[in-house]
């Protein structure tokens, strides 16, 4: 089923309000297993509204139309409707009714203008509104079905959730079973994922497969469509397996599983647990991971060292270290990682130091440089040199998930070599 968004309204158009509902609506059909092809923002205007109708209902199996159903002069959503139609509008006495109800129940007289909301296209009908006056409004234009909802949003959420969303699941129990799931990677650009996923990215190919990018993850989406629950499944499965032989261990979880979660759920399988040690994100690693629900069972806790004078004082970083290396350097990224490990008894510990910015950096040392430290128990400690790129909050971010990952490709024994994200740089001798 193929899906267009339609938002109405000048306020959205020129930015003095946000449409919300049209992530509403996309959210709850991607629930279902619906994709939306595209949205629309617009304007209070008659003729490109019908306009954007036309073409939407050309173009899709289903059209989701919020605004434009008030009763001033530029709510002018259902006579926008009523010509691309070809059809006039009507006057619906059952709805006309049920508004001057609403109004007298509210101890309030039903202004002439109210009446229009009980106008609708004549081959259309009308959806009742449970918790204001506009009704909503059902139609068909060029094969694809069209609501018309209130833009109010507690009104939309309720006539979807009582009228709408019911006729769309029928419609779909009608139709091919929609599966949809997706594999969440961290570590390679989108481009290459895809080339790395190659012919499975065929439009052609049935499921399919695509990529979105969203707070540093990468995403792989798959979409299979059969007749039938158990093909669907077992392709969807075969597909999934597929996407994780071409990217291997940067692929990390199904859905909506966080890079924190697959992180501490490793850990607690294995029965280890984690300390950490952070200077320029400033705890965002430990929040990050504590954001997940039982973290306890792995987490053991962690250390924000800012200064330089609180890396000595709780984690003994020797000045003179300070000194030579700087704040910023991979000796001081192992001594911290070390430093967690030895006084935390954890099994791994992570530290991190870098520069955020947006000041604070010089050509040796630029801004989005950053070492981690990874330490675990009878093992070497290594450091990881990154280089990223972005705002403060994207850096901070970044080196965090960076670190989360360096660990879960050390519990799976990978090379650091075979890292995508950062450098492994041994240490000096005698460092």
């Amino acid at each position: 089923m193929l899906v267009v968004i339609l938002s109405i309204g000048d306020e959205l158009v020129l930015g003095q309000t946000i449409d919300t509902n049209s992530a509403y609506l996309s959210a709850q059909l991607a629930a279902i297993g619906i994709g939306t092809r595209y949205h629309q923002t617009v304007a209070d205007d008659r003729a490109l509204i019908a306009e954007a109708i036309d073409r939407a209902a050309d173009h899709a199996d289903l059209v989701l139309i919020t605004g434009g159903l008030g009763p001033t002069d530029d709510d002018l959503t259902r006579e926008a409707l009523a010509d691309a139609m070809g059809v006039p509008l009507v006057e619906d006495a059952r709805q006309l009714q049920r508004i001057r109800d609403l109004m007298e129940r509210r101890a309030r007289p039903m202004p002439p203008r109210n009446a229009r909301q009980a106008l609708c296209p004549k081959t259309a009908a009308t959806i009742d509104n449970t918790c204001g006056t506009a009704p909503g409004i059902k139609a068909s234009l060029h094969g694809a079905t069209i609501y018309v909802t209130p833009g109010v949003p507690s009104e939309l959420f309720r006539m979807w959730d009582l009228s709408i969303l019911p006729e769309i699941r029928q419609a779909e129990a009608e139709r091919d079973v929609i599966l949809t799931t997706k594999v969440n990677t961290f570590g390679l650009g989108e481009s290459t994922i895809a080339e790395q996923l190659g012919p499975l990215m065929d439009r052609r190919r049935n499921p399919k497969v695509g990529t979105t990018v969203s707070g540093g993850l990468v995403s792989v989406r798959i979409r299979s469509e059969f007749a039938h629950l158990d093909e669907a499944r077992r392709q969807m499965e075969d597909t999934v397996e597929k996407v994780h032989a071409a990217l291997g261990a940067v692929a990390f979880g199904r859905d909506e599983q966080s890079l924190q979660e697959a992180t501490l759920a490793m850990l607690i399988e294995r029965g280890h647990t984690l300390a950490t040690a952070e200077s320029c994100t400033g705890g965002l690693l430990g929040a990050m991971i504590t954001d997940v629900a039982g973290s306890s069972a792995a987490y053991a806790g962690g250390w924000v060292t800012y200064s330089n004078a609180m890396k000595t004082a709780q984690l003994g970083v020797p000045t003179d270290m300070l000194d030579t290396h700087g704040a910023v350097s991979q000796q001081v990224a192992a001594c911290l990682a070390q430093a967690a490990l030895a006084r935390s008894g954890a099994d791994y510990a992570l530290s991190i130091t870098g520069i955020a910015g947006p000041d604070g950096g010089t050509a040796e040392k630029p801004v989005g440089l950053v070492w981690v430290g990874l330490a675990q128990r009878d093992d070497e400690v290594q450091t990881i040199e990154l280089r990223l790129s972005g705002d403060r909050e994207k850096i901070r971010q970044r080196a965090a998930m960076c670190a989360m990952q360096t660990l879960r490709f050390a519990m799976l024994g990978l090379p650091f070599e075979d890292m995508t994200w950062g450098t492994r740089v041994p240490l000096p001798a005698g460092a």
